[in-house]
């Protein structure tokens, strides 16, 4: 079988220290979500799952995320290059269209996936556009473990950057994602955008590390720092 970086590093996230620390959330109105490896990596599979069963997604087909940096938009990224998709952040043409203003955006889409971010969402509040998918209603029926109906190719698209640069699959670890100590604890700001959260938490991980999240309006006191064991910010 033939593997990805994503591949590779959903893997990492599931064995070894699967228990450990791996995205926490800091949110509006004192909103903290703390994911593990092995939680993390269950929210890609069902979302893999929901992409490749459900809306039909093969390798190849690209993903457009107008999503804020957001642990659930960190999850779709991951399920989205796990399935073999190109992940489209720029609002140029794709084949699902994975967003938290239903209805708001033009384009042609096979589907559009409405994001609910409160992390206790269990359905989209309120009317959603006809045709638009309910995330936080179908996430949760589809399967903890993600099994490809065909493989990835390494050398397609995985992303265009901001800056117009192409990064295939092969390359997201050496070409895209940000260099971090081994085992780091990294603050990323969410107001940094969602590219950025991207690189930075691949990178992270890819070292063994993890993630703190803060939505920018959520102080970074000396205590969040502390209790969260982030140095460096």
């Amino acid at each position: 079988m033939t593997t990805i970086p994503a591949i590779d590093l959903m893997q990492s996230l599931r064995s070894g220290n699967s228990t450990a620390p791996r995205l926490t959330w800091y949110g509006p109105d004192s909103e903290r979500v703390e994911l593990s490896g092995r939680v993390l990596d269950n929210w890609v599979a069902k979302t893999s799952n929901l992409l490749q069963d459900e809306l039909d997604a093969e390798p190849g087909m690209r993903l457009r995320l107008a999503l804020p940096a957001h642990w659930k938009a960190l999850v779709w990224a991951l399920a989205g290059w796990q399935v073999g998709l190109e992940t489209v952040l720029d609002g140029g043409a794709a084949d699902f269209l994975a967003t938290d203003s239903p209805g708001a955006l033009e384009g042609e889409y096979d589907a559009e996936i409405a994001v609910a971010l409160p992390a206790l969402a269990m359905r989209w509040a309120g009317q959603l556009p006809a045709g638009c998918l309910d995330y936080a209603a179908e996430v949760r029926s589809h399967g903890d473990v993600f099994l490809a109906h065909a493989d990835p190719d390494p050398s397609a698209r995985a992303l265009v950057t901001g800056e117009g640069r192409t990064i295939l699959h092969k390359e997201l670890i050496t070409g895209f994602a940000l260099p971090h100590a081994e085992g780091v604890r990294l603050h990323v700001p969410a107001g940094a955008g969602l590219e950025t959260a991207l690189a930075d938490a691949l990178g992270a991980w890819q070292q063994g590390g993890s993630v703190v999240l803060t939505h920018a309006d959520v102080a970074l006191t000396d205590k969040l720092l502390a209790d969260e064991r982030i140095h460096g910010n």
